[in-house]
Protein backbone atom coordinates (compact mmCIF):
# COMPACT_ATOMS: atom_id res chain seq x y z
CA UNK A 1 0.00 0.00 0.00
CA UNK A 2 1.00 3.64 -0.20
CA UNK A 3 3.27 5.25 2.10
CA UNK A 4 0.81 8.11 3.34
CA UNK A 5 3.80 10.47 4.88
CA UNK A 6 4.28 11.90 1.17
CA UNK A 7 0.45 12.64 1.35
CA UNK A 8 1.10 14.17 4.99
CA UNK A 9 4.28 15.99 4.22
CA UNK A 10 2.35 18.00 1.59
CA UNK A 11 -0.66 18.77 3.56
CA UNK A 12 1.54 20.21 6.37
CA UNK A 13 3.60 22.69 3.82
CA UNK A 14 6.74 20.47 3.79
CA UNK A 15 8.77 20.57 0.23
CA UNK A 16 9.55 17.96 -1.03
CA UNK A 17 12.94 17.35 -2.88
CA UNK A 18 12.81 13.86 -4.62
CA UNK A 19 16.34 12.71 -6.92
CA UNK A 20 15.95 10.52 -9.04
CA UNK A 21 16.65 6.99 -9.28
CA UNK A 22 17.06 4.34 -11.97
CA UNK A 23 18.07 1.27 -10.39
CA UNK A 24 18.44 -0.89 -6.96
CA UNK A 25 22.35 1.15 -6.49
CA UNK A 26 20.71 4.35 -7.02
CA UNK A 27 17.61 3.93 -4.60
CA UNK A 28 19.71 2.60 -2.15
CA UNK A 29 22.09 5.41 -1.83
CA UNK A 30 19.51 8.02 -1.82
CA UNK A 31 17.21 6.34 0.64
CA UNK A 32 19.76 6.37 3.46
CA UNK A 33 20.29 10.20 2.39
CA UNK A 34 17.02 11.55 4.18
CA UNK A 35 15.40 13.06 1.19
CA UNK A 36 10.92 13.02 1.85
CA UNK A 37 10.30 10.97 -1.69
CA UNK A 38 12.13 9.45 -4.24
CA UNK A 39 10.89 9.77 -7.96
CA UNK A 40 11.73 6.56 -10.53
CA UNK A 41 12.34 8.22 -13.46
CA UNK A 42 11.87 6.87 -16.36
CA UNK A 43 14.18 8.43 -18.92
CA UNK A 44 16.74 6.36 -16.40
CA UNK A 45 14.89 3.08 -15.80
CA UNK A 46 14.49 2.80 -19.23
CA UNK A 47 17.94 3.44 -20.40
CA UNK A 48 19.59 1.21 -17.06
CA UNK A 49 17.81 -1.81 -17.43
CA UNK A 50 17.09 -1.58 -21.72
CA UNK A 51 19.96 0.89 -23.11
CA UNK A 52 17.38 2.22 -24.91
CA UNK A 53 15.52 5.87 -25.28
CA UNK A 54 12.53 6.58 -23.17
CA UNK A 55 10.24 6.66 -26.43
CA UNK A 56 6.88 4.89 -25.92
CA UNK A 57 9.09 1.28 -26.65
CA UNK A 58 9.00 0.18 -22.51
CA UNK A 59 5.80 -1.31 -21.24
CA UNK A 60 4.18 -1.44 -17.69
CA UNK A 61 5.71 -4.87 -17.30
CA UNK A 62 9.52 -3.51 -17.69
CA UNK A 63 8.82 -0.77 -14.92
CA UNK A 64 6.64 -2.03 -12.33
CA UNK A 65 8.69 -4.61 -11.68
CA UNK A 66 11.37 -2.52 -10.93
CA UNK A 67 9.35 0.04 -8.91
CA UNK A 68 7.96 -2.99 -6.91
CA UNK A 69 11.49 -3.44 -5.87
CA UNK A 70 12.75 -0.39 -5.29
CA UNK A 71 9.83 -0.25 -2.97
CA UNK A 72 10.37 -3.13 -1.10
CA UNK A 73 14.05 -2.64 -0.37
CA UNK A 74 13.36 1.32 0.89
CA UNK A 75 12.04 3.13 3.40
CA UNK A 76 10.95 6.38 1.44
CA UNK A 77 7.96 7.11 -0.18
CA UNK A 78 7.98 7.15 -4.03
CA UNK A 79 7.34 8.92 -6.68
CA UNK A 80 6.94 6.64 -9.96
CA UNK A 81 6.36 7.56 -13.66
CA UNK A 82 3.94 5.74 -15.53
CA UNK A 83 3.66 7.45 -19.15
CA UNK A 84 0.89 7.95 -20.03
CA UNK A 85 -0.93 4.79 -18.56
CA UNK A 86 0.65 2.43 -21.10
CA UNK A 87 -2.75 2.07 -22.71
CA UNK A 88 -6.40 3.10 -23.52
CA UNK A 89 -8.81 3.80 -20.09
CA UNK A 90 -8.79 0.21 -18.86
CA UNK A 91 -5.07 0.09 -19.30
CA UNK A 92 -5.04 3.12 -16.88
CA UNK A 93 -6.86 1.69 -14.17
CA UNK A 94 -4.64 -1.58 -14.27
CA UNK A 95 -1.74 0.71 -14.09
CA UNK A 96 -3.09 2.42 -11.31
CA UNK A 97 -3.91 -1.24 -9.26
CA UNK A 98 -0.16 -2.35 -10.38
CA UNK A 99 1.44 0.90 -9.11
CA UNK A 100 -0.40 1.15 -5.91
CA UNK A 101 0.03 -2.95 -5.33
CA UNK A 102 3.57 -2.19 -5.66
CA UNK A 103 3.35 0.46 -2.80
CA UNK A 104 4.26 3.86 -4.57
CA UNK A 105 2.90 6.97 -2.84
CA UNK A 106 2.25 8.88 -6.42
CA UNK A 107 1.95 7.73 -9.37
CA UNK A 108 2.48 10.32 -12.90
CA UNK A 109 0.64 10.26 -15.70
CA UNK A 110 0.96 12.68 -18.74
CA UNK A 111 -1.57 13.73 -21.65
CA UNK A 112 1.36 13.12 -24.53
CA UNK A 113 0.48 10.76 -27.57
CA UNK A 114 1.38 7.31 -27.90
CA UNK A 115 4.60 6.94 -28.31
CA UNK A 116 5.58 8.89 -25.53
CA UNK A 117 8.63 10.61 -25.49
CA UNK A 118 10.77 12.11 -22.99
CA UNK A 119 9.38 15.66 -22.02
CA UNK A 120 12.62 17.78 -22.70
CA UNK A 121 13.08 16.36 -26.19
CA UNK A 122 11.95 17.47 -28.94
CA UNK A 123 8.32 16.45 -31.18
CA UNK A 124 5.84 15.31 -28.52
CA UNK A 125 2.47 15.87 -29.30
CA UNK A 126 -0.69 15.73 -27.03
CA UNK A 127 -3.91 14.19 -26.83
CA UNK A 128 -7.23 16.09 -26.77
CA UNK A 129 -7.85 17.48 -23.23
CA UNK A 130 -11.25 15.73 -23.10
CA UNK A 131 -9.18 12.41 -23.80
CA UNK A 132 -6.54 13.41 -20.78
CA UNK A 133 -9.25 14.60 -18.39
CA UNK A 134 -10.85 10.96 -18.52
CA UNK A 135 -7.21 9.07 -17.41
CA UNK A 136 -7.59 11.48 -14.55
CA UNK A 137 -11.06 10.80 -13.56
CA UNK A 138 -10.30 6.70 -14.15
CA UNK A 139 -7.28 7.02 -11.97
CA UNK A 140 -8.55 8.96 -9.12
CA UNK A 141 -11.91 5.95 -9.40
CA UNK A 142 -9.22 3.41 -9.56
CA UNK A 143 -7.65 3.79 -6.66
CA UNK A 144 -7.77 1.71 -3.64
CA UNK A 145 -6.14 4.36 -0.92
CA UNK A 146 -6.26 7.92 -1.15
CA UNK A 147 -2.77 7.90 0.15
CA UNK A 148 -1.78 7.34 -3.27
CA UNK A 149 -1.58 10.85 -4.97
CA UNK A 150 -2.46 11.41 -9.06
CA UNK A 151 0.18 13.63 -10.51
CA UNK A 152 -1.16 15.06 -13.93
CA UNK A 153 1.49 15.93 -16.51
CA UNK A 154 0.82 18.05 -19.55
CA UNK A 155 3.27 18.46 -22.50
CA UNK A 156 1.60 20.98 -23.83
CA UNK A 157 4.18 24.05 -23.40
CA UNK A 158 6.74 22.77 -25.90
CA UNK A 159 4.26 22.69 -28.92
CA UNK A 160 1.46 24.37 -28.22
CA UNK A 161 2.65 27.21 -25.55
CA UNK A 162 2.26 28.35 -22.28
CA UNK A 163 -1.38 29.39 -21.90
CA UNK A 164 -2.61 26.02 -23.25
CA UNK A 165 -0.31 24.39 -20.99
CA UNK A 166 -1.94 26.44 -17.86
CA UNK A 167 -5.15 26.01 -19.36
CA UNK A 168 -4.73 21.95 -19.31
CA UNK A 169 -3.49 22.01 -15.78
CA UNK A 170 -6.54 23.61 -14.60
CA UNK A 171 -8.53 21.30 -16.44
CA UNK A 172 -6.40 18.23 -14.90
CA UNK A 173 -7.05 19.91 -11.12
CA UNK A 174 -10.89 20.33 -11.99
CA UNK A 175 -10.79 16.08 -12.97
CA UNK A 176 -9.41 15.06 -9.58
CA UNK A 177 -6.04 15.07 -9.71
CA UNK A 178 -3.79 15.76 -6.50
CA UNK A 179 -0.65 17.14 -8.05
CA UNK A 180 -0.04 19.43 -11.50
CA UNK A 181 3.59 18.86 -13.21
CA UNK A 182 3.88 21.47 -16.07
CA UNK A 183 6.16 19.92 -18.44
CA UNK A 184 9.04 22.20 -19.75
CA UNK A 185 8.43 25.90 -18.61
CA UNK A 186 11.38 27.56 -20.86
CA UNK A 187 12.33 30.62 -18.40
CA UNK A 188 11.83 31.50 -14.76
CA UNK A 189 8.73 33.62 -15.70
CA UNK A 190 6.76 30.82 -17.03
CA UNK A 191 7.76 29.05 -13.26
CA UNK A 192 6.15 32.21 -11.61
CA UNK A 193 3.03 32.28 -14.17
CA UNK A 194 2.48 28.55 -13.72
CA UNK A 195 2.47 28.87 -9.95
CA UNK A 196 -0.08 31.66 -9.81
CA UNK A 197 -2.40 30.28 -12.36
CA UNK A 198 -3.16 26.65 -10.62
CA UNK A 199 -4.97 26.50 -7.15
CA UNK A 200 -3.12 23.06 -6.52
CA UNK A 201 -0.19 21.56 -5.29
CA UNK A 202 2.09 21.79 -8.09
CA UNK A 203 5.63 19.98 -9.11
CA UNK A 204 8.56 21.49 -11.08
CA UNK A 205 10.76 19.17 -13.01
CA UNK A 206 14.21 20.00 -12.67
CA UNK A 207 16.34 18.43 -15.39
CA UNK A 208 19.94 19.17 -15.32
CA UNK A 209 20.70 20.32 -18.92
CA UNK A 210 17.22 20.27 -20.19
CA UNK A 211 14.70 23.13 -20.82
CA UNK A 212 13.78 24.36 -18.26
CA UNK A 213 16.14 26.55 -15.70
CA UNK A 214 17.39 25.21 -12.29
CA UNK A 215 15.74 27.25 -9.91
CA UNK A 216 16.56 26.47 -6.11
CA UNK A 217 14.41 24.85 -3.95
CA UNK A 218 13.45 27.69 -1.91
CA UNK A 219 12.79 29.50 -4.54
CA UNK A 220 10.76 27.22 -5.88
CA UNK A 221 9.06 26.72 -2.35
CA UNK A 222 7.96 30.64 -2.46
CA UNK A 223 6.55 30.60 -5.47
CA UNK A 224 4.04 28.08 -4.11
CA UNK A 225 5.56 24.61 -5.62
CA UNK A 226 5.48 21.61 -2.92
CA UNK A 227 7.67 19.40 -5.20
CA UNK A 228 10.79 19.48 -7.42
CA UNK A 229 11.99 16.27 -8.92
CA UNK A 230 15.65 15.64 -10.16
CA UNK A 231 15.28 12.95 -12.37
CA UNK A 232 18.40 13.31 -14.40
CA UNK A 233 20.92 14.22 -11.82
CA UNK A 234 21.87 10.10 -10.32
CA UNK A 235 22.36 8.71 -14.04
CA UNK A 236 24.07 12.01 -15.37
CA UNK A 237 26.65 11.67 -12.47
CA UNK A 238 27.06 8.06 -12.54
CA UNK A 239 27.92 8.08 -16.15
CA UNK A 240 30.29 11.46 -15.81
CA UNK A 241 31.85 8.98 -13.49
CA UNK A 242 32.04 5.53 -15.21
CA UNK A 243 33.29 7.43 -18.27
CA UNK A 244 36.22 8.98 -16.46
CA UNK A 245 36.72 5.57 -14.24
CA UNK A 246 37.33 3.75 -17.30
CA UNK A 247 39.27 6.29 -19.03
CA UNK A 248 41.57 5.98 -16.12
CA UNK A 249 42.06 2.34 -16.45
CA UNK A 250 41.99 2.53 -20.18
CA UNK A 251 45.40 5.08 -20.45
CA UNK A 252 47.30 3.89 -17.23
CA UNK A 253 46.60 -0.12 -16.94
CA UNK A 254 45.53 0.26 -13.22
CA UNK A 255 43.22 2.09 -11.20
CA UNK A 256 45.08 5.62 -9.95
CA UNK A 257 44.41 8.27 -7.32
CA UNK A 258 42.33 10.34 -9.67
CA UNK A 259 39.87 8.55 -9.75
CA UNK A 260 37.13 8.63 -6.20
CA UNK A 261 35.55 5.79 -5.82
CA UNK A 262 33.14 4.59 -3.05
CA UNK A 263 34.51 2.31 -0.85
CA UNK A 264 34.10 -1.26 -1.40
CA UNK A 265 33.56 -2.09 2.30
CA UNK A 266 30.64 0.68 2.40
CA UNK A 267 29.38 -1.06 -0.91
CA UNK A 268 28.90 -4.17 0.66
CA UNK A 269 26.97 -2.61 3.69
CA UNK A 270 24.61 -0.97 1.53
CA UNK A 271 23.55 -4.24 -0.24
CA UNK A 272 23.15 -6.14 3.23
CA UNK A 273 26.47 -8.69 3.24
CA UNK A 274 26.99 -8.18 7.21
CA UNK A 275 22.84 -10.10 6.90
CA UNK A 276 24.29 -12.58 4.72
CA UNK A 277 27.63 -13.45 6.53
CA UNK A 278 25.55 -12.86 9.61
CA UNK A 279 23.18 -16.09 8.59
CA UNK A 280 26.30 -18.34 7.03
CA UNK A 281 27.77 -18.27 11.00
CA UNK A 282 24.03 -19.32 12.18
CA UNK A 283 23.65 -21.89 9.36
CA UNK A 284 26.37 -23.26 7.42
CA UNK A 285 26.38 -25.13 4.92
CA UNK A 286 26.33 -29.03 5.54
CA UNK A 287 29.99 -30.26 5.64
CA UNK A 288 31.50 -27.33 5.98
Amino acid sequence: MPDPALKTSLAAGDFILAPGVYDMISALIADQMGFKALYVTGYGTVASTLGIPDAGIATYRDMVERIAQIVKLTKTPVIADADAGYGGLLNVRHTVRGYEDAGVSAIQLEDQEFPKKCGHTPNRRVVPIKDMVRKIEVAVDSRHSDDLLVIARTDARTGLGLEEAIRRGQAYAAAGADIIFIESPECAQEVRQIAAAIDRPLLANMVNGGRTPLIKAADLKGLGYGIAIYPALGFLAHGHAVRHAYRDLLDHGITTDAVELYPFKDFNSLLGFEDIWAFEQKFPEIGE
